[in-house]
């Protein structure tokens, strides 16, 4: 996950039945955003707002995925084709893509759904979406830590010794483990909520979504088995979120906010 996903390790300390089960199975009431009081939130690392759930709250990885695949596995010559193809592929819109997906920094993370839900997001005009955003980036990528620090798994880049579409950070990201992917279970979770805040838009957002996590396997990052535990892992967060209050009234407040846009329909 790049810079951010490390200093979310120092703080810390999509299969289609876990989609359905986000959406058909945590349903909760409306919560009334004008009677509660907004709280402060506070940066748990420089640009990094404290998420929604408590460490005891947040999804265990090591729990909910199996272990990666084993060299020599069916499973690992399925990922290190996907990775050969990435690699391969003269694409270059889909690898520029790709490159803008992988940057996770707050303003610039928002531009990867804005086209999707056709409204500017910003912390200026969109102030409850911009820190929904934020706060759910923190939970979901920290749903991914008690595997990627288990497993401690090499990234594809290390692997077959070829660059990424983030040269910059590929020190950094030596250091993290692969598995889960922190920033497919970051672009799921987001898809998540924004289908329940854009519903009129939810299959170009769990498209948008979707590629999101494939991105990590473009940008030579991640291997096709941790883009697909990652969406898991989006889904585990999104589902321990909806019982949450915190969430539910900022949730509410995006809602109307998005509706006073006209974005909603």
């Amino acid at each position: 996950m790049k810079r951010l996903s490390l200093s979310l390790k120092q703080v810390s300390g999509v299969s289609m039945l876990a989609l359905l089960l986000v959406l058909a199975g945590c349903k909760t009431g409306k919560v009334n955003s004008a009677s509660v009081k907004e709280e402060q939130v506070k940066e748990i690392m420089p640009g990094i707002l404290q998420g929604y759930l408590s460490k005891e709250e947040i999804p265990n990885s090591l729990a909910l995925v199996p272990p990666p695949p084993a060299p020599g596995s069916i499973a690992f010559e399925l990922d290190k084709e996907f990775a050969k193809k990435a690699v391969e592929s003269k694409d270059t819109a889909r690898f520029h893509l790709a490159t803008r997906d992988a940057n996770l920094n707050f303003p610039a993370a928002v531009k990867s759904f804005e086209s999707t839900l056709g409204i500017e997001i910003s912390e200026a005009k969109t102030p409850k979406l911009y820190r929904l955003m934020r706060r759910v980036l923190t939970d979901a990528a920290l749903s991914t830590y008690a595997a990627k620090d288990h497993y401690q798994r090499s990234r594809p880049f290390v692997v077959n010794n070829t660059p990424t579409c983030s040269p910059q950070d590929e020190a950094m990201l030596r250091k993290d483990g692969s598995y889960p992917s922190g920033h497919t279970a970051i672009g799921w979770a987001w898809a998540l909520v924004f289908c329940e805040i854009f519903p009129a838009k939810t299959d170009a957002i769990l498209q948008r979504g979707y590629a999101f996590g494939e991105s990590r396997v473009i940008c030579n990052a991640h291997w096709h088995s941790d883009v697909e535990t990652g969406r898991v892992m989006g889904a585990a967060a999104v589902a321990k979120l909806h019982a949450n209050a915190g969430f539910q009234r900022d949730l509410a407040a995006a809602k109307e906010e998005a509706a006073k846009l006209g974005g909603v329909r």
